[in-house]
């Protein structure tokens, strides 16, 4: 397990909420930040704020730095083979938009199939939905199994010559599954399709090497790995993106500038139009270096140790429904028997606990899993065997109190 001076880096953590000392599990929504971070953001904006690229000036040198530089720190932590096939975006969501909107659309027509699983979150559903509605290729979704995961016989079978895309998340944000992406991925490109993984999940968590997985585009957001909101990566092989066309103009992202057509920039800047994240950019980077220095293995590690321990007490707890497999991410899922998530979620808060209630932007999958809603505790770096304690105890407490209510 992970010591406590790491929980000490998070200034945010050290208060108490409703007279509770403050447990955090909603991770998967949003992490918090290390006062690195922070600091980071900090001195940029009292040191050397200044737009990047086109300054000559001192500021504007140190903020392209500073910006560059984090890009150069994106492209080792997932080992991408260039700069150019790492793209600042605002987060997952852009990122998957960007790639449906520029290379699906391009590359669809009418009986082509995009297959999807049911877990995925409707960041990586709708864009979809809307690229096949214009070019009237037909969406497919894998089935899942009894505990949450997909079968490879099932991407075999539903992987077809019709196949021109494969959507999928390396992490269910809700079951917490971990999906085998280079199996799927193999079985994608021997039928000559692409694969688009949503990584929001997987990268502030583990350690990921997109080379090795052989995937074509990979998205994530910076906020739920420790960095800003609003800053987040797509990446994508080179061959791809230099074939695809900006879905943003305006400036940053031009060469040439006529009154009649117009020329753009090379990868990766042809996609970030207008003013960078800069601050968002430098943020993500402190990020990076802190997790690097704590070790992604050891955070793997310790949200494994967590994930186990969470699943064994809280199975203790009569009424209550656990679901995904038992192999999963650092995250559980649940709900307990008459008591509706939202009301779960409000009484914890009232003992300082703070999970996620609701369809976690996964209407498909509470259809598939029969509820409207659930309740989830998600973990991280931060957390400890007490959280989970505190969490088991707090559910006690809850279930006890909507007993005696009705």
């Amino acid at each position: 397990m992970l010591n406590e001076d790491v929980r000490k880096q998070f200034p945010i953590l050290d208060q108490e909420v409703n007279e509770h000392s403050l447990v955090y599990l909603d991770s998967a929504a949003t992490s918090q930040k290390p006062q690195s971070v922070i600091n980071a953001v900090n001195e940029y904006y009292e040191r050397y704020n200044s737009n990047v690229h086109r300054g000559v000036h001192t500021l504007g040198s140190r903020a392209t730095d500073g910006y560059e530089g984090a890009r150069e720190k994106v492209k080792h932590f997932i080992n991408a083979n260039s700069i150019k096939e790492v793209v600042f975006v605002r987060g997952t969501t852009t990122a998957i938009n960007t790639v449906a909107h520029s290379y699906g659309r391009e590359n669809l027509s009418e009986g082509d199939e995009i297959v999807l699983t049911k877990m995925e979150h409707h960041s990586n559903i709708i864009p979809w939905q809307q690229v096949a509605k214009v070019t009237g290729a037909t969406l497919k979704y894998l089935p899942l199994q009894e505990d949450g995961t997909i079968s490879l016989e099932d991407v075999k079978e539903t992987v077809t010559s019709k196949t021109k895309i494969v959507a999928m998340s390396q992490v269910s944000n809700v079951l917490g599954t971990i999906n085998p992406i280079k199996e799927v991925a193999q079985i994608a490109h021997d039928n000559g399709a692409v694969i688009v993984v949503d990584a929001a999940q997987s990268v502030p968590h583990m350690s990921v090497d997109v080379q090795d997985l052989d995937v074509d585009f990979f998205a994530f957001s910076g906020h739920k790995m420790c960095g800003p909101t609003g800053i987040g990566v797509l990446y994508g092989k080179q061959s791809l993106l230099e074939n695809m066309e900006p879905v943003e103009f305006g400036g940053e992202m031009i060469d040439f500038v006529g009154l009649y057509d117009s020329t753009w920039k090379e990868l990766p800047w042809k996609f970030e139009g207008g003013t960078p994240i800069i601050a968002g950019a430098i943020g993500l980077g402190a990020a990076i270096d802190f997790l690097q220095d704590v070790g992604m293995e050891a955070i793997e590690a310790h949200e494994q140790e967590l994930a186990n321990y969470a699943l064994e007490q809280m199975q203790t707890i009569e009424g209550i429904t656990i679901y995904g497999p038992k192999e999963r991410a650092g995250l559980v899922t649940f709900n307990l028997d008459d008591v509706h998530p939202h009301d779960t979620a409000t009484a914890l808060d009232a003992l300082g606990i703070a999970v996620r209630a609701g369809h976690h932007c996964a209407q498909p999958l509470m259809k598939e899993l029969q509820v409207a809603a659930t309740a989830r505790a998600s973990f991280y770096l931060y957390n400890s065997k007490q959280d989970v304690d505190k969490l088991v105890e707090g559910l006690r407490k809850t279930k006890e109190y909507f007993g005696d209510v009705f």
